[in-house]
């Protein structure tokens, strides 16, 4: 009779874990973040924030962006799982900077700069859709998707990358509209999450129990 080790899959684990070395080189994440810490103004977002003599200190933009743009290629557009995604997704602790936001400044950041973030993110996103880095349901927002002939188009005329830029203005301006969506219904899409999750059970119990 066979005899195997036991485990736990609810059992927490502490471990030791340098957060730079989550961020592969060659990566969407460690571009995103080598991006946005060295080429990117973010001046822009400083004229939101007003508590350098009262309130408390805030999350700094850049890692905000970075968790969000992060999330996105990963499909994820609720600022719920963005949230849960810093404390359970190591690439994204290290964008992070083992912050962990709560949900709510993480839905704010999205309603209150929709025009700073939009620049910044096209801007992020031409590159490392040049660099192939571009994966996933990000690109499948309204069917609205990125060119595959990247290269091309990014050395082209000054006509073809406004056009890029258009395109890809278009990909943030959903998705963004779609995380603000998400996160007014956020009830609702947990109820939904619960739902699934008792019907995928019911019907393991229904075709395993013979």
């Amino acid at each position: 009779m066979a005899r195997y080790k036991e485990t736990d899959k609810d059992q927490g684990q502490f471990l030791a874990v340098n957060s730079g070395e989550q961020l592969v080189q060659g990566t969407f994440d460690y571009t995103l973040n080598d991006l946005i810490d060295r080429k990117m103004d973010l001046r822009i977002f400083d004229r939101k924030y007003n508590n350098d003599l009262i309130g408390a200190s805030a999350i700094e933009p850049s890692i905000l962006l970075k968790i969000i743009l992060s999330c996105y290629n990963m499909g994820i557009i609720s600022s719920r799982k963005i949230a849960k995604m810093c404390q359970t997704h190591m690439a994204v602790k290290a964008l992070a900077e083992d912050t962990e936001p709560h949900y709510t400044t993480i839905s704010n950041f999205i309603s209150g700069m929709g025009d700073e973030i939009e620049k910044i993110f096209n801007e992020v996103l031409l590159v490392c859709n040049e660099l192939k880095l571009v994966k996933g349901k990000l690109l499948a927002i309204d069917g609205c998707r990125l060119s595959s002939n990247a290269s091309k188009e990014y050395s082209g005329t000054n006509a073809e990358l406004k056009e890029k830029h258009e395109k890809i203005k278009k990909v943030i301006r959903d998705i963004l509209k779609k995380h603000r969506e998400n996160d007014k219904i956020g009830k609702e899409e947990k109820e939904k999450d619960g739902k699934k999750l008792r019907n995928m059970r019911k019907k393991q119990t229904k075709y395993l129990s013979f």
